[in-house]
């Protein structure tokens, strides 16, 4: 089998096209950054896919029989939707390019839970609730898409909170706190949500790129483990892994640092602590997982394995 993964370089596709090509197929991974694997620089092609013409070419040239769609801008910096254009017109030029390819059996397009804020849950596939410019571009990813369906199989994918072996900001922060004893529990307002280790959700990738999803009703895919991660058992968890505990303090303390952030984020000045993060820290964030349930019903770690493997990454790539 030969596949596409564009954006194989960020966190998620750095850990699918290692996936693919110990699985022995052919991987060509687009992407404008080189690899984090020095091994995977052999199917790296530097391509930017807001360059149609370039990623065309690839497209062509490599005749894939699979593409999984990655490459996106993920902060949520960004002040407009225009900013966002590698999720918008990249997607449309994806898209166009993908049509050219006669002999593809089936294409992954990923968006993001943000499509939706924390705490809402969708009443069906069509049903946004975006509350960042980010989570805006993701909304046109999807309609994109929708309103211009590819001829082979396909589906949407919405990773959740996904963690693991060669990820960034914000959950290595979270890891890194923990372990450096930065860490410390909010009163007792923590919540639930959603997460997912990065091992389970390539192999829910690739449960639903081989499993043929056809159906219109059933082409939106979250990517998360079940059930959802209590946060404060989580973050004991991995203490414990590493011989400590975490300690506890005053909700109202963590509310006053968090206006302090506030301050000085309006005067340019980046505080660890904000408003919006408290909210996000303490709002329950669950998403139906029901779909990908039924196709990929087995993820291969658990928790605590996933944990031990993630710090024994960490310590390995300080």
């Amino acid at each position: 089998m030969k596949i596409i993964v564009t954006g194989g370089s960020g966190f998620i596709g750095t850990n699918v096209v290692d996936y693919y090509r110990k699985k022995g197929w052919a991987v060509l991974n687009l992407d404008i950054r080189a690899p984090k694997q020095a091994e995977a620089n052999g199917c790296w092609q530097a391509c930017d896919i807001l360059d149609y013409d370039a990623l065309d070419a690839a497209f062509q040239a490599f005749a894939p029989d699979y593409i999984i769609h990655l490459a996106a801008r993920t902060d949520l910096d960004g002040p407009a939707v225009s900013d966002y254009r590698a999720n918008t017109d990249g997607v449309d030029h994806v898209l166009r390019a993908a049509e050219r390819l006669g002999g593809l059996r089936k294409l992954l397009i990923t968006s993001s839970m943000l499509v939706c804020h924390t705490g809402y849950i969708p009443r069906n596939q069509h049903d946004y609730a975006p509350t960042t410019r980010y989570g805006e571009s993701k909304v046109i990813t999807e309609q994109l898409v929708w309103n211009r369906p590819p001829a082979c199989d396909w589906a949407l994918l919405r990773p959740t909170s996904i963690w693991g072996p060669w990820f960034g900001v914000p959950y290595r922060n979270f890891f890194d706190m923990v372990r450096h004893r930065r860490y410390v529990h909010l009163g007792h307002r923590s919540c639930t949500k959603t997460y997912g280790y990065v091992e389970n959700a390539v192999y829910q990738i690739d449960q639903i790129l081989t499993t043929p999803t056809v159906a219109t009703d059933n082409k939106v895919f979250y990517l998360g483990d079940e059930p959802p991660v209590f946060i404060e058992e989580w973050a004991n968890q991995i203490a414990a892994r590493l011989g400590h505990k975490i300690p506890r303090v005053p909700f109202w303390m963590m509310r006053l640092a968090a206006l302090c952030g506030d301050g000085l984020g309006k005067a340019g000045i980046r505080f660890p602590m904000t408003s919006f993060r408290l909210r996000n820290m303490t709002t329950d964030n669950i998403v139906p997982l029901d779909n990908t349930l039924r196709i990929a019903p087995h993820p291969p770690v658990d928790r605590l394995t996933a944990i031990g493997r993630t710090l024994r990454w960490m310590e390995n790539h300080p």
